[in-house]
């Protein structure tokens, strides 16, 4: 850190130890997800297409141009809303848990990733029953064993 002063060092130091904690990595993964389930869902909300064959279609086509807007808008709304609030939950949970994980074995490896994974999705899945919970836990930790071990592949340039 040549260039800083002792100051600036420290303030560095700082923030990289803040950046390690749980509960900033947890809100951080939380913000984000909520920020990129936001996008997702408005970018969704924005591919559906209403047809004038169902009854709720032939209301909407019914309507002025103008209340049709704002119907369509209110509908992206909310649904990029539930998109982020799913998101942030999932991302929250899921970096939570692998973080306390991580500090409870004092490593770094594919094991962590598997684990959070499983708890996270058994408490997605658990208001749907054991079955749901079981079947969450092991999808979800697949999921994250298979992103784990991708990222975790060494690069052509190394």
């Amino acid at each position: 850190m040549q260039g800083m002063s002792e100051q600036e060092q420290a303030m560095v130091k700082m923030m990289y130890a803040a950046m390690e904690s749980c509960p900033v990595k947890t809100v951080m993964a939380g913000g984000m997800g909520f920020a990129l389930g936001g996008a997702f869902g408005l970018f969704m909300a924005s591919m559906s297409y209403d047809s004038t064959f169902t009854p709720q279609g032939r209301e909407i086509a019914n309507l002025p141009w103008r209340e049709q807007v704002r119907r369509g808008f209110k509908d992206m709304g909310s649904r990029s809303f539930s998109s982020a609030k799913n998101f942030g939950i999932v991302g929250a949970l899921y970096s939570g848990t692998e973080c306390c994980i991580e500090g409870l074995r004092a490593k770094n490896d594919l094991t962590n990733s598997v684990a959070a994974g499983c708890i996270t999705g058994g408490i997605l899945g658990a208001k749907a029953g054991p079955s749901a919970a079981a079947a969450g836990c092991a999808g979800f930790a697949a999921f994250s064993a298979a992103i784990d071990a991708y990222m975790r592949m060494p690069s052509d340039s190394d």
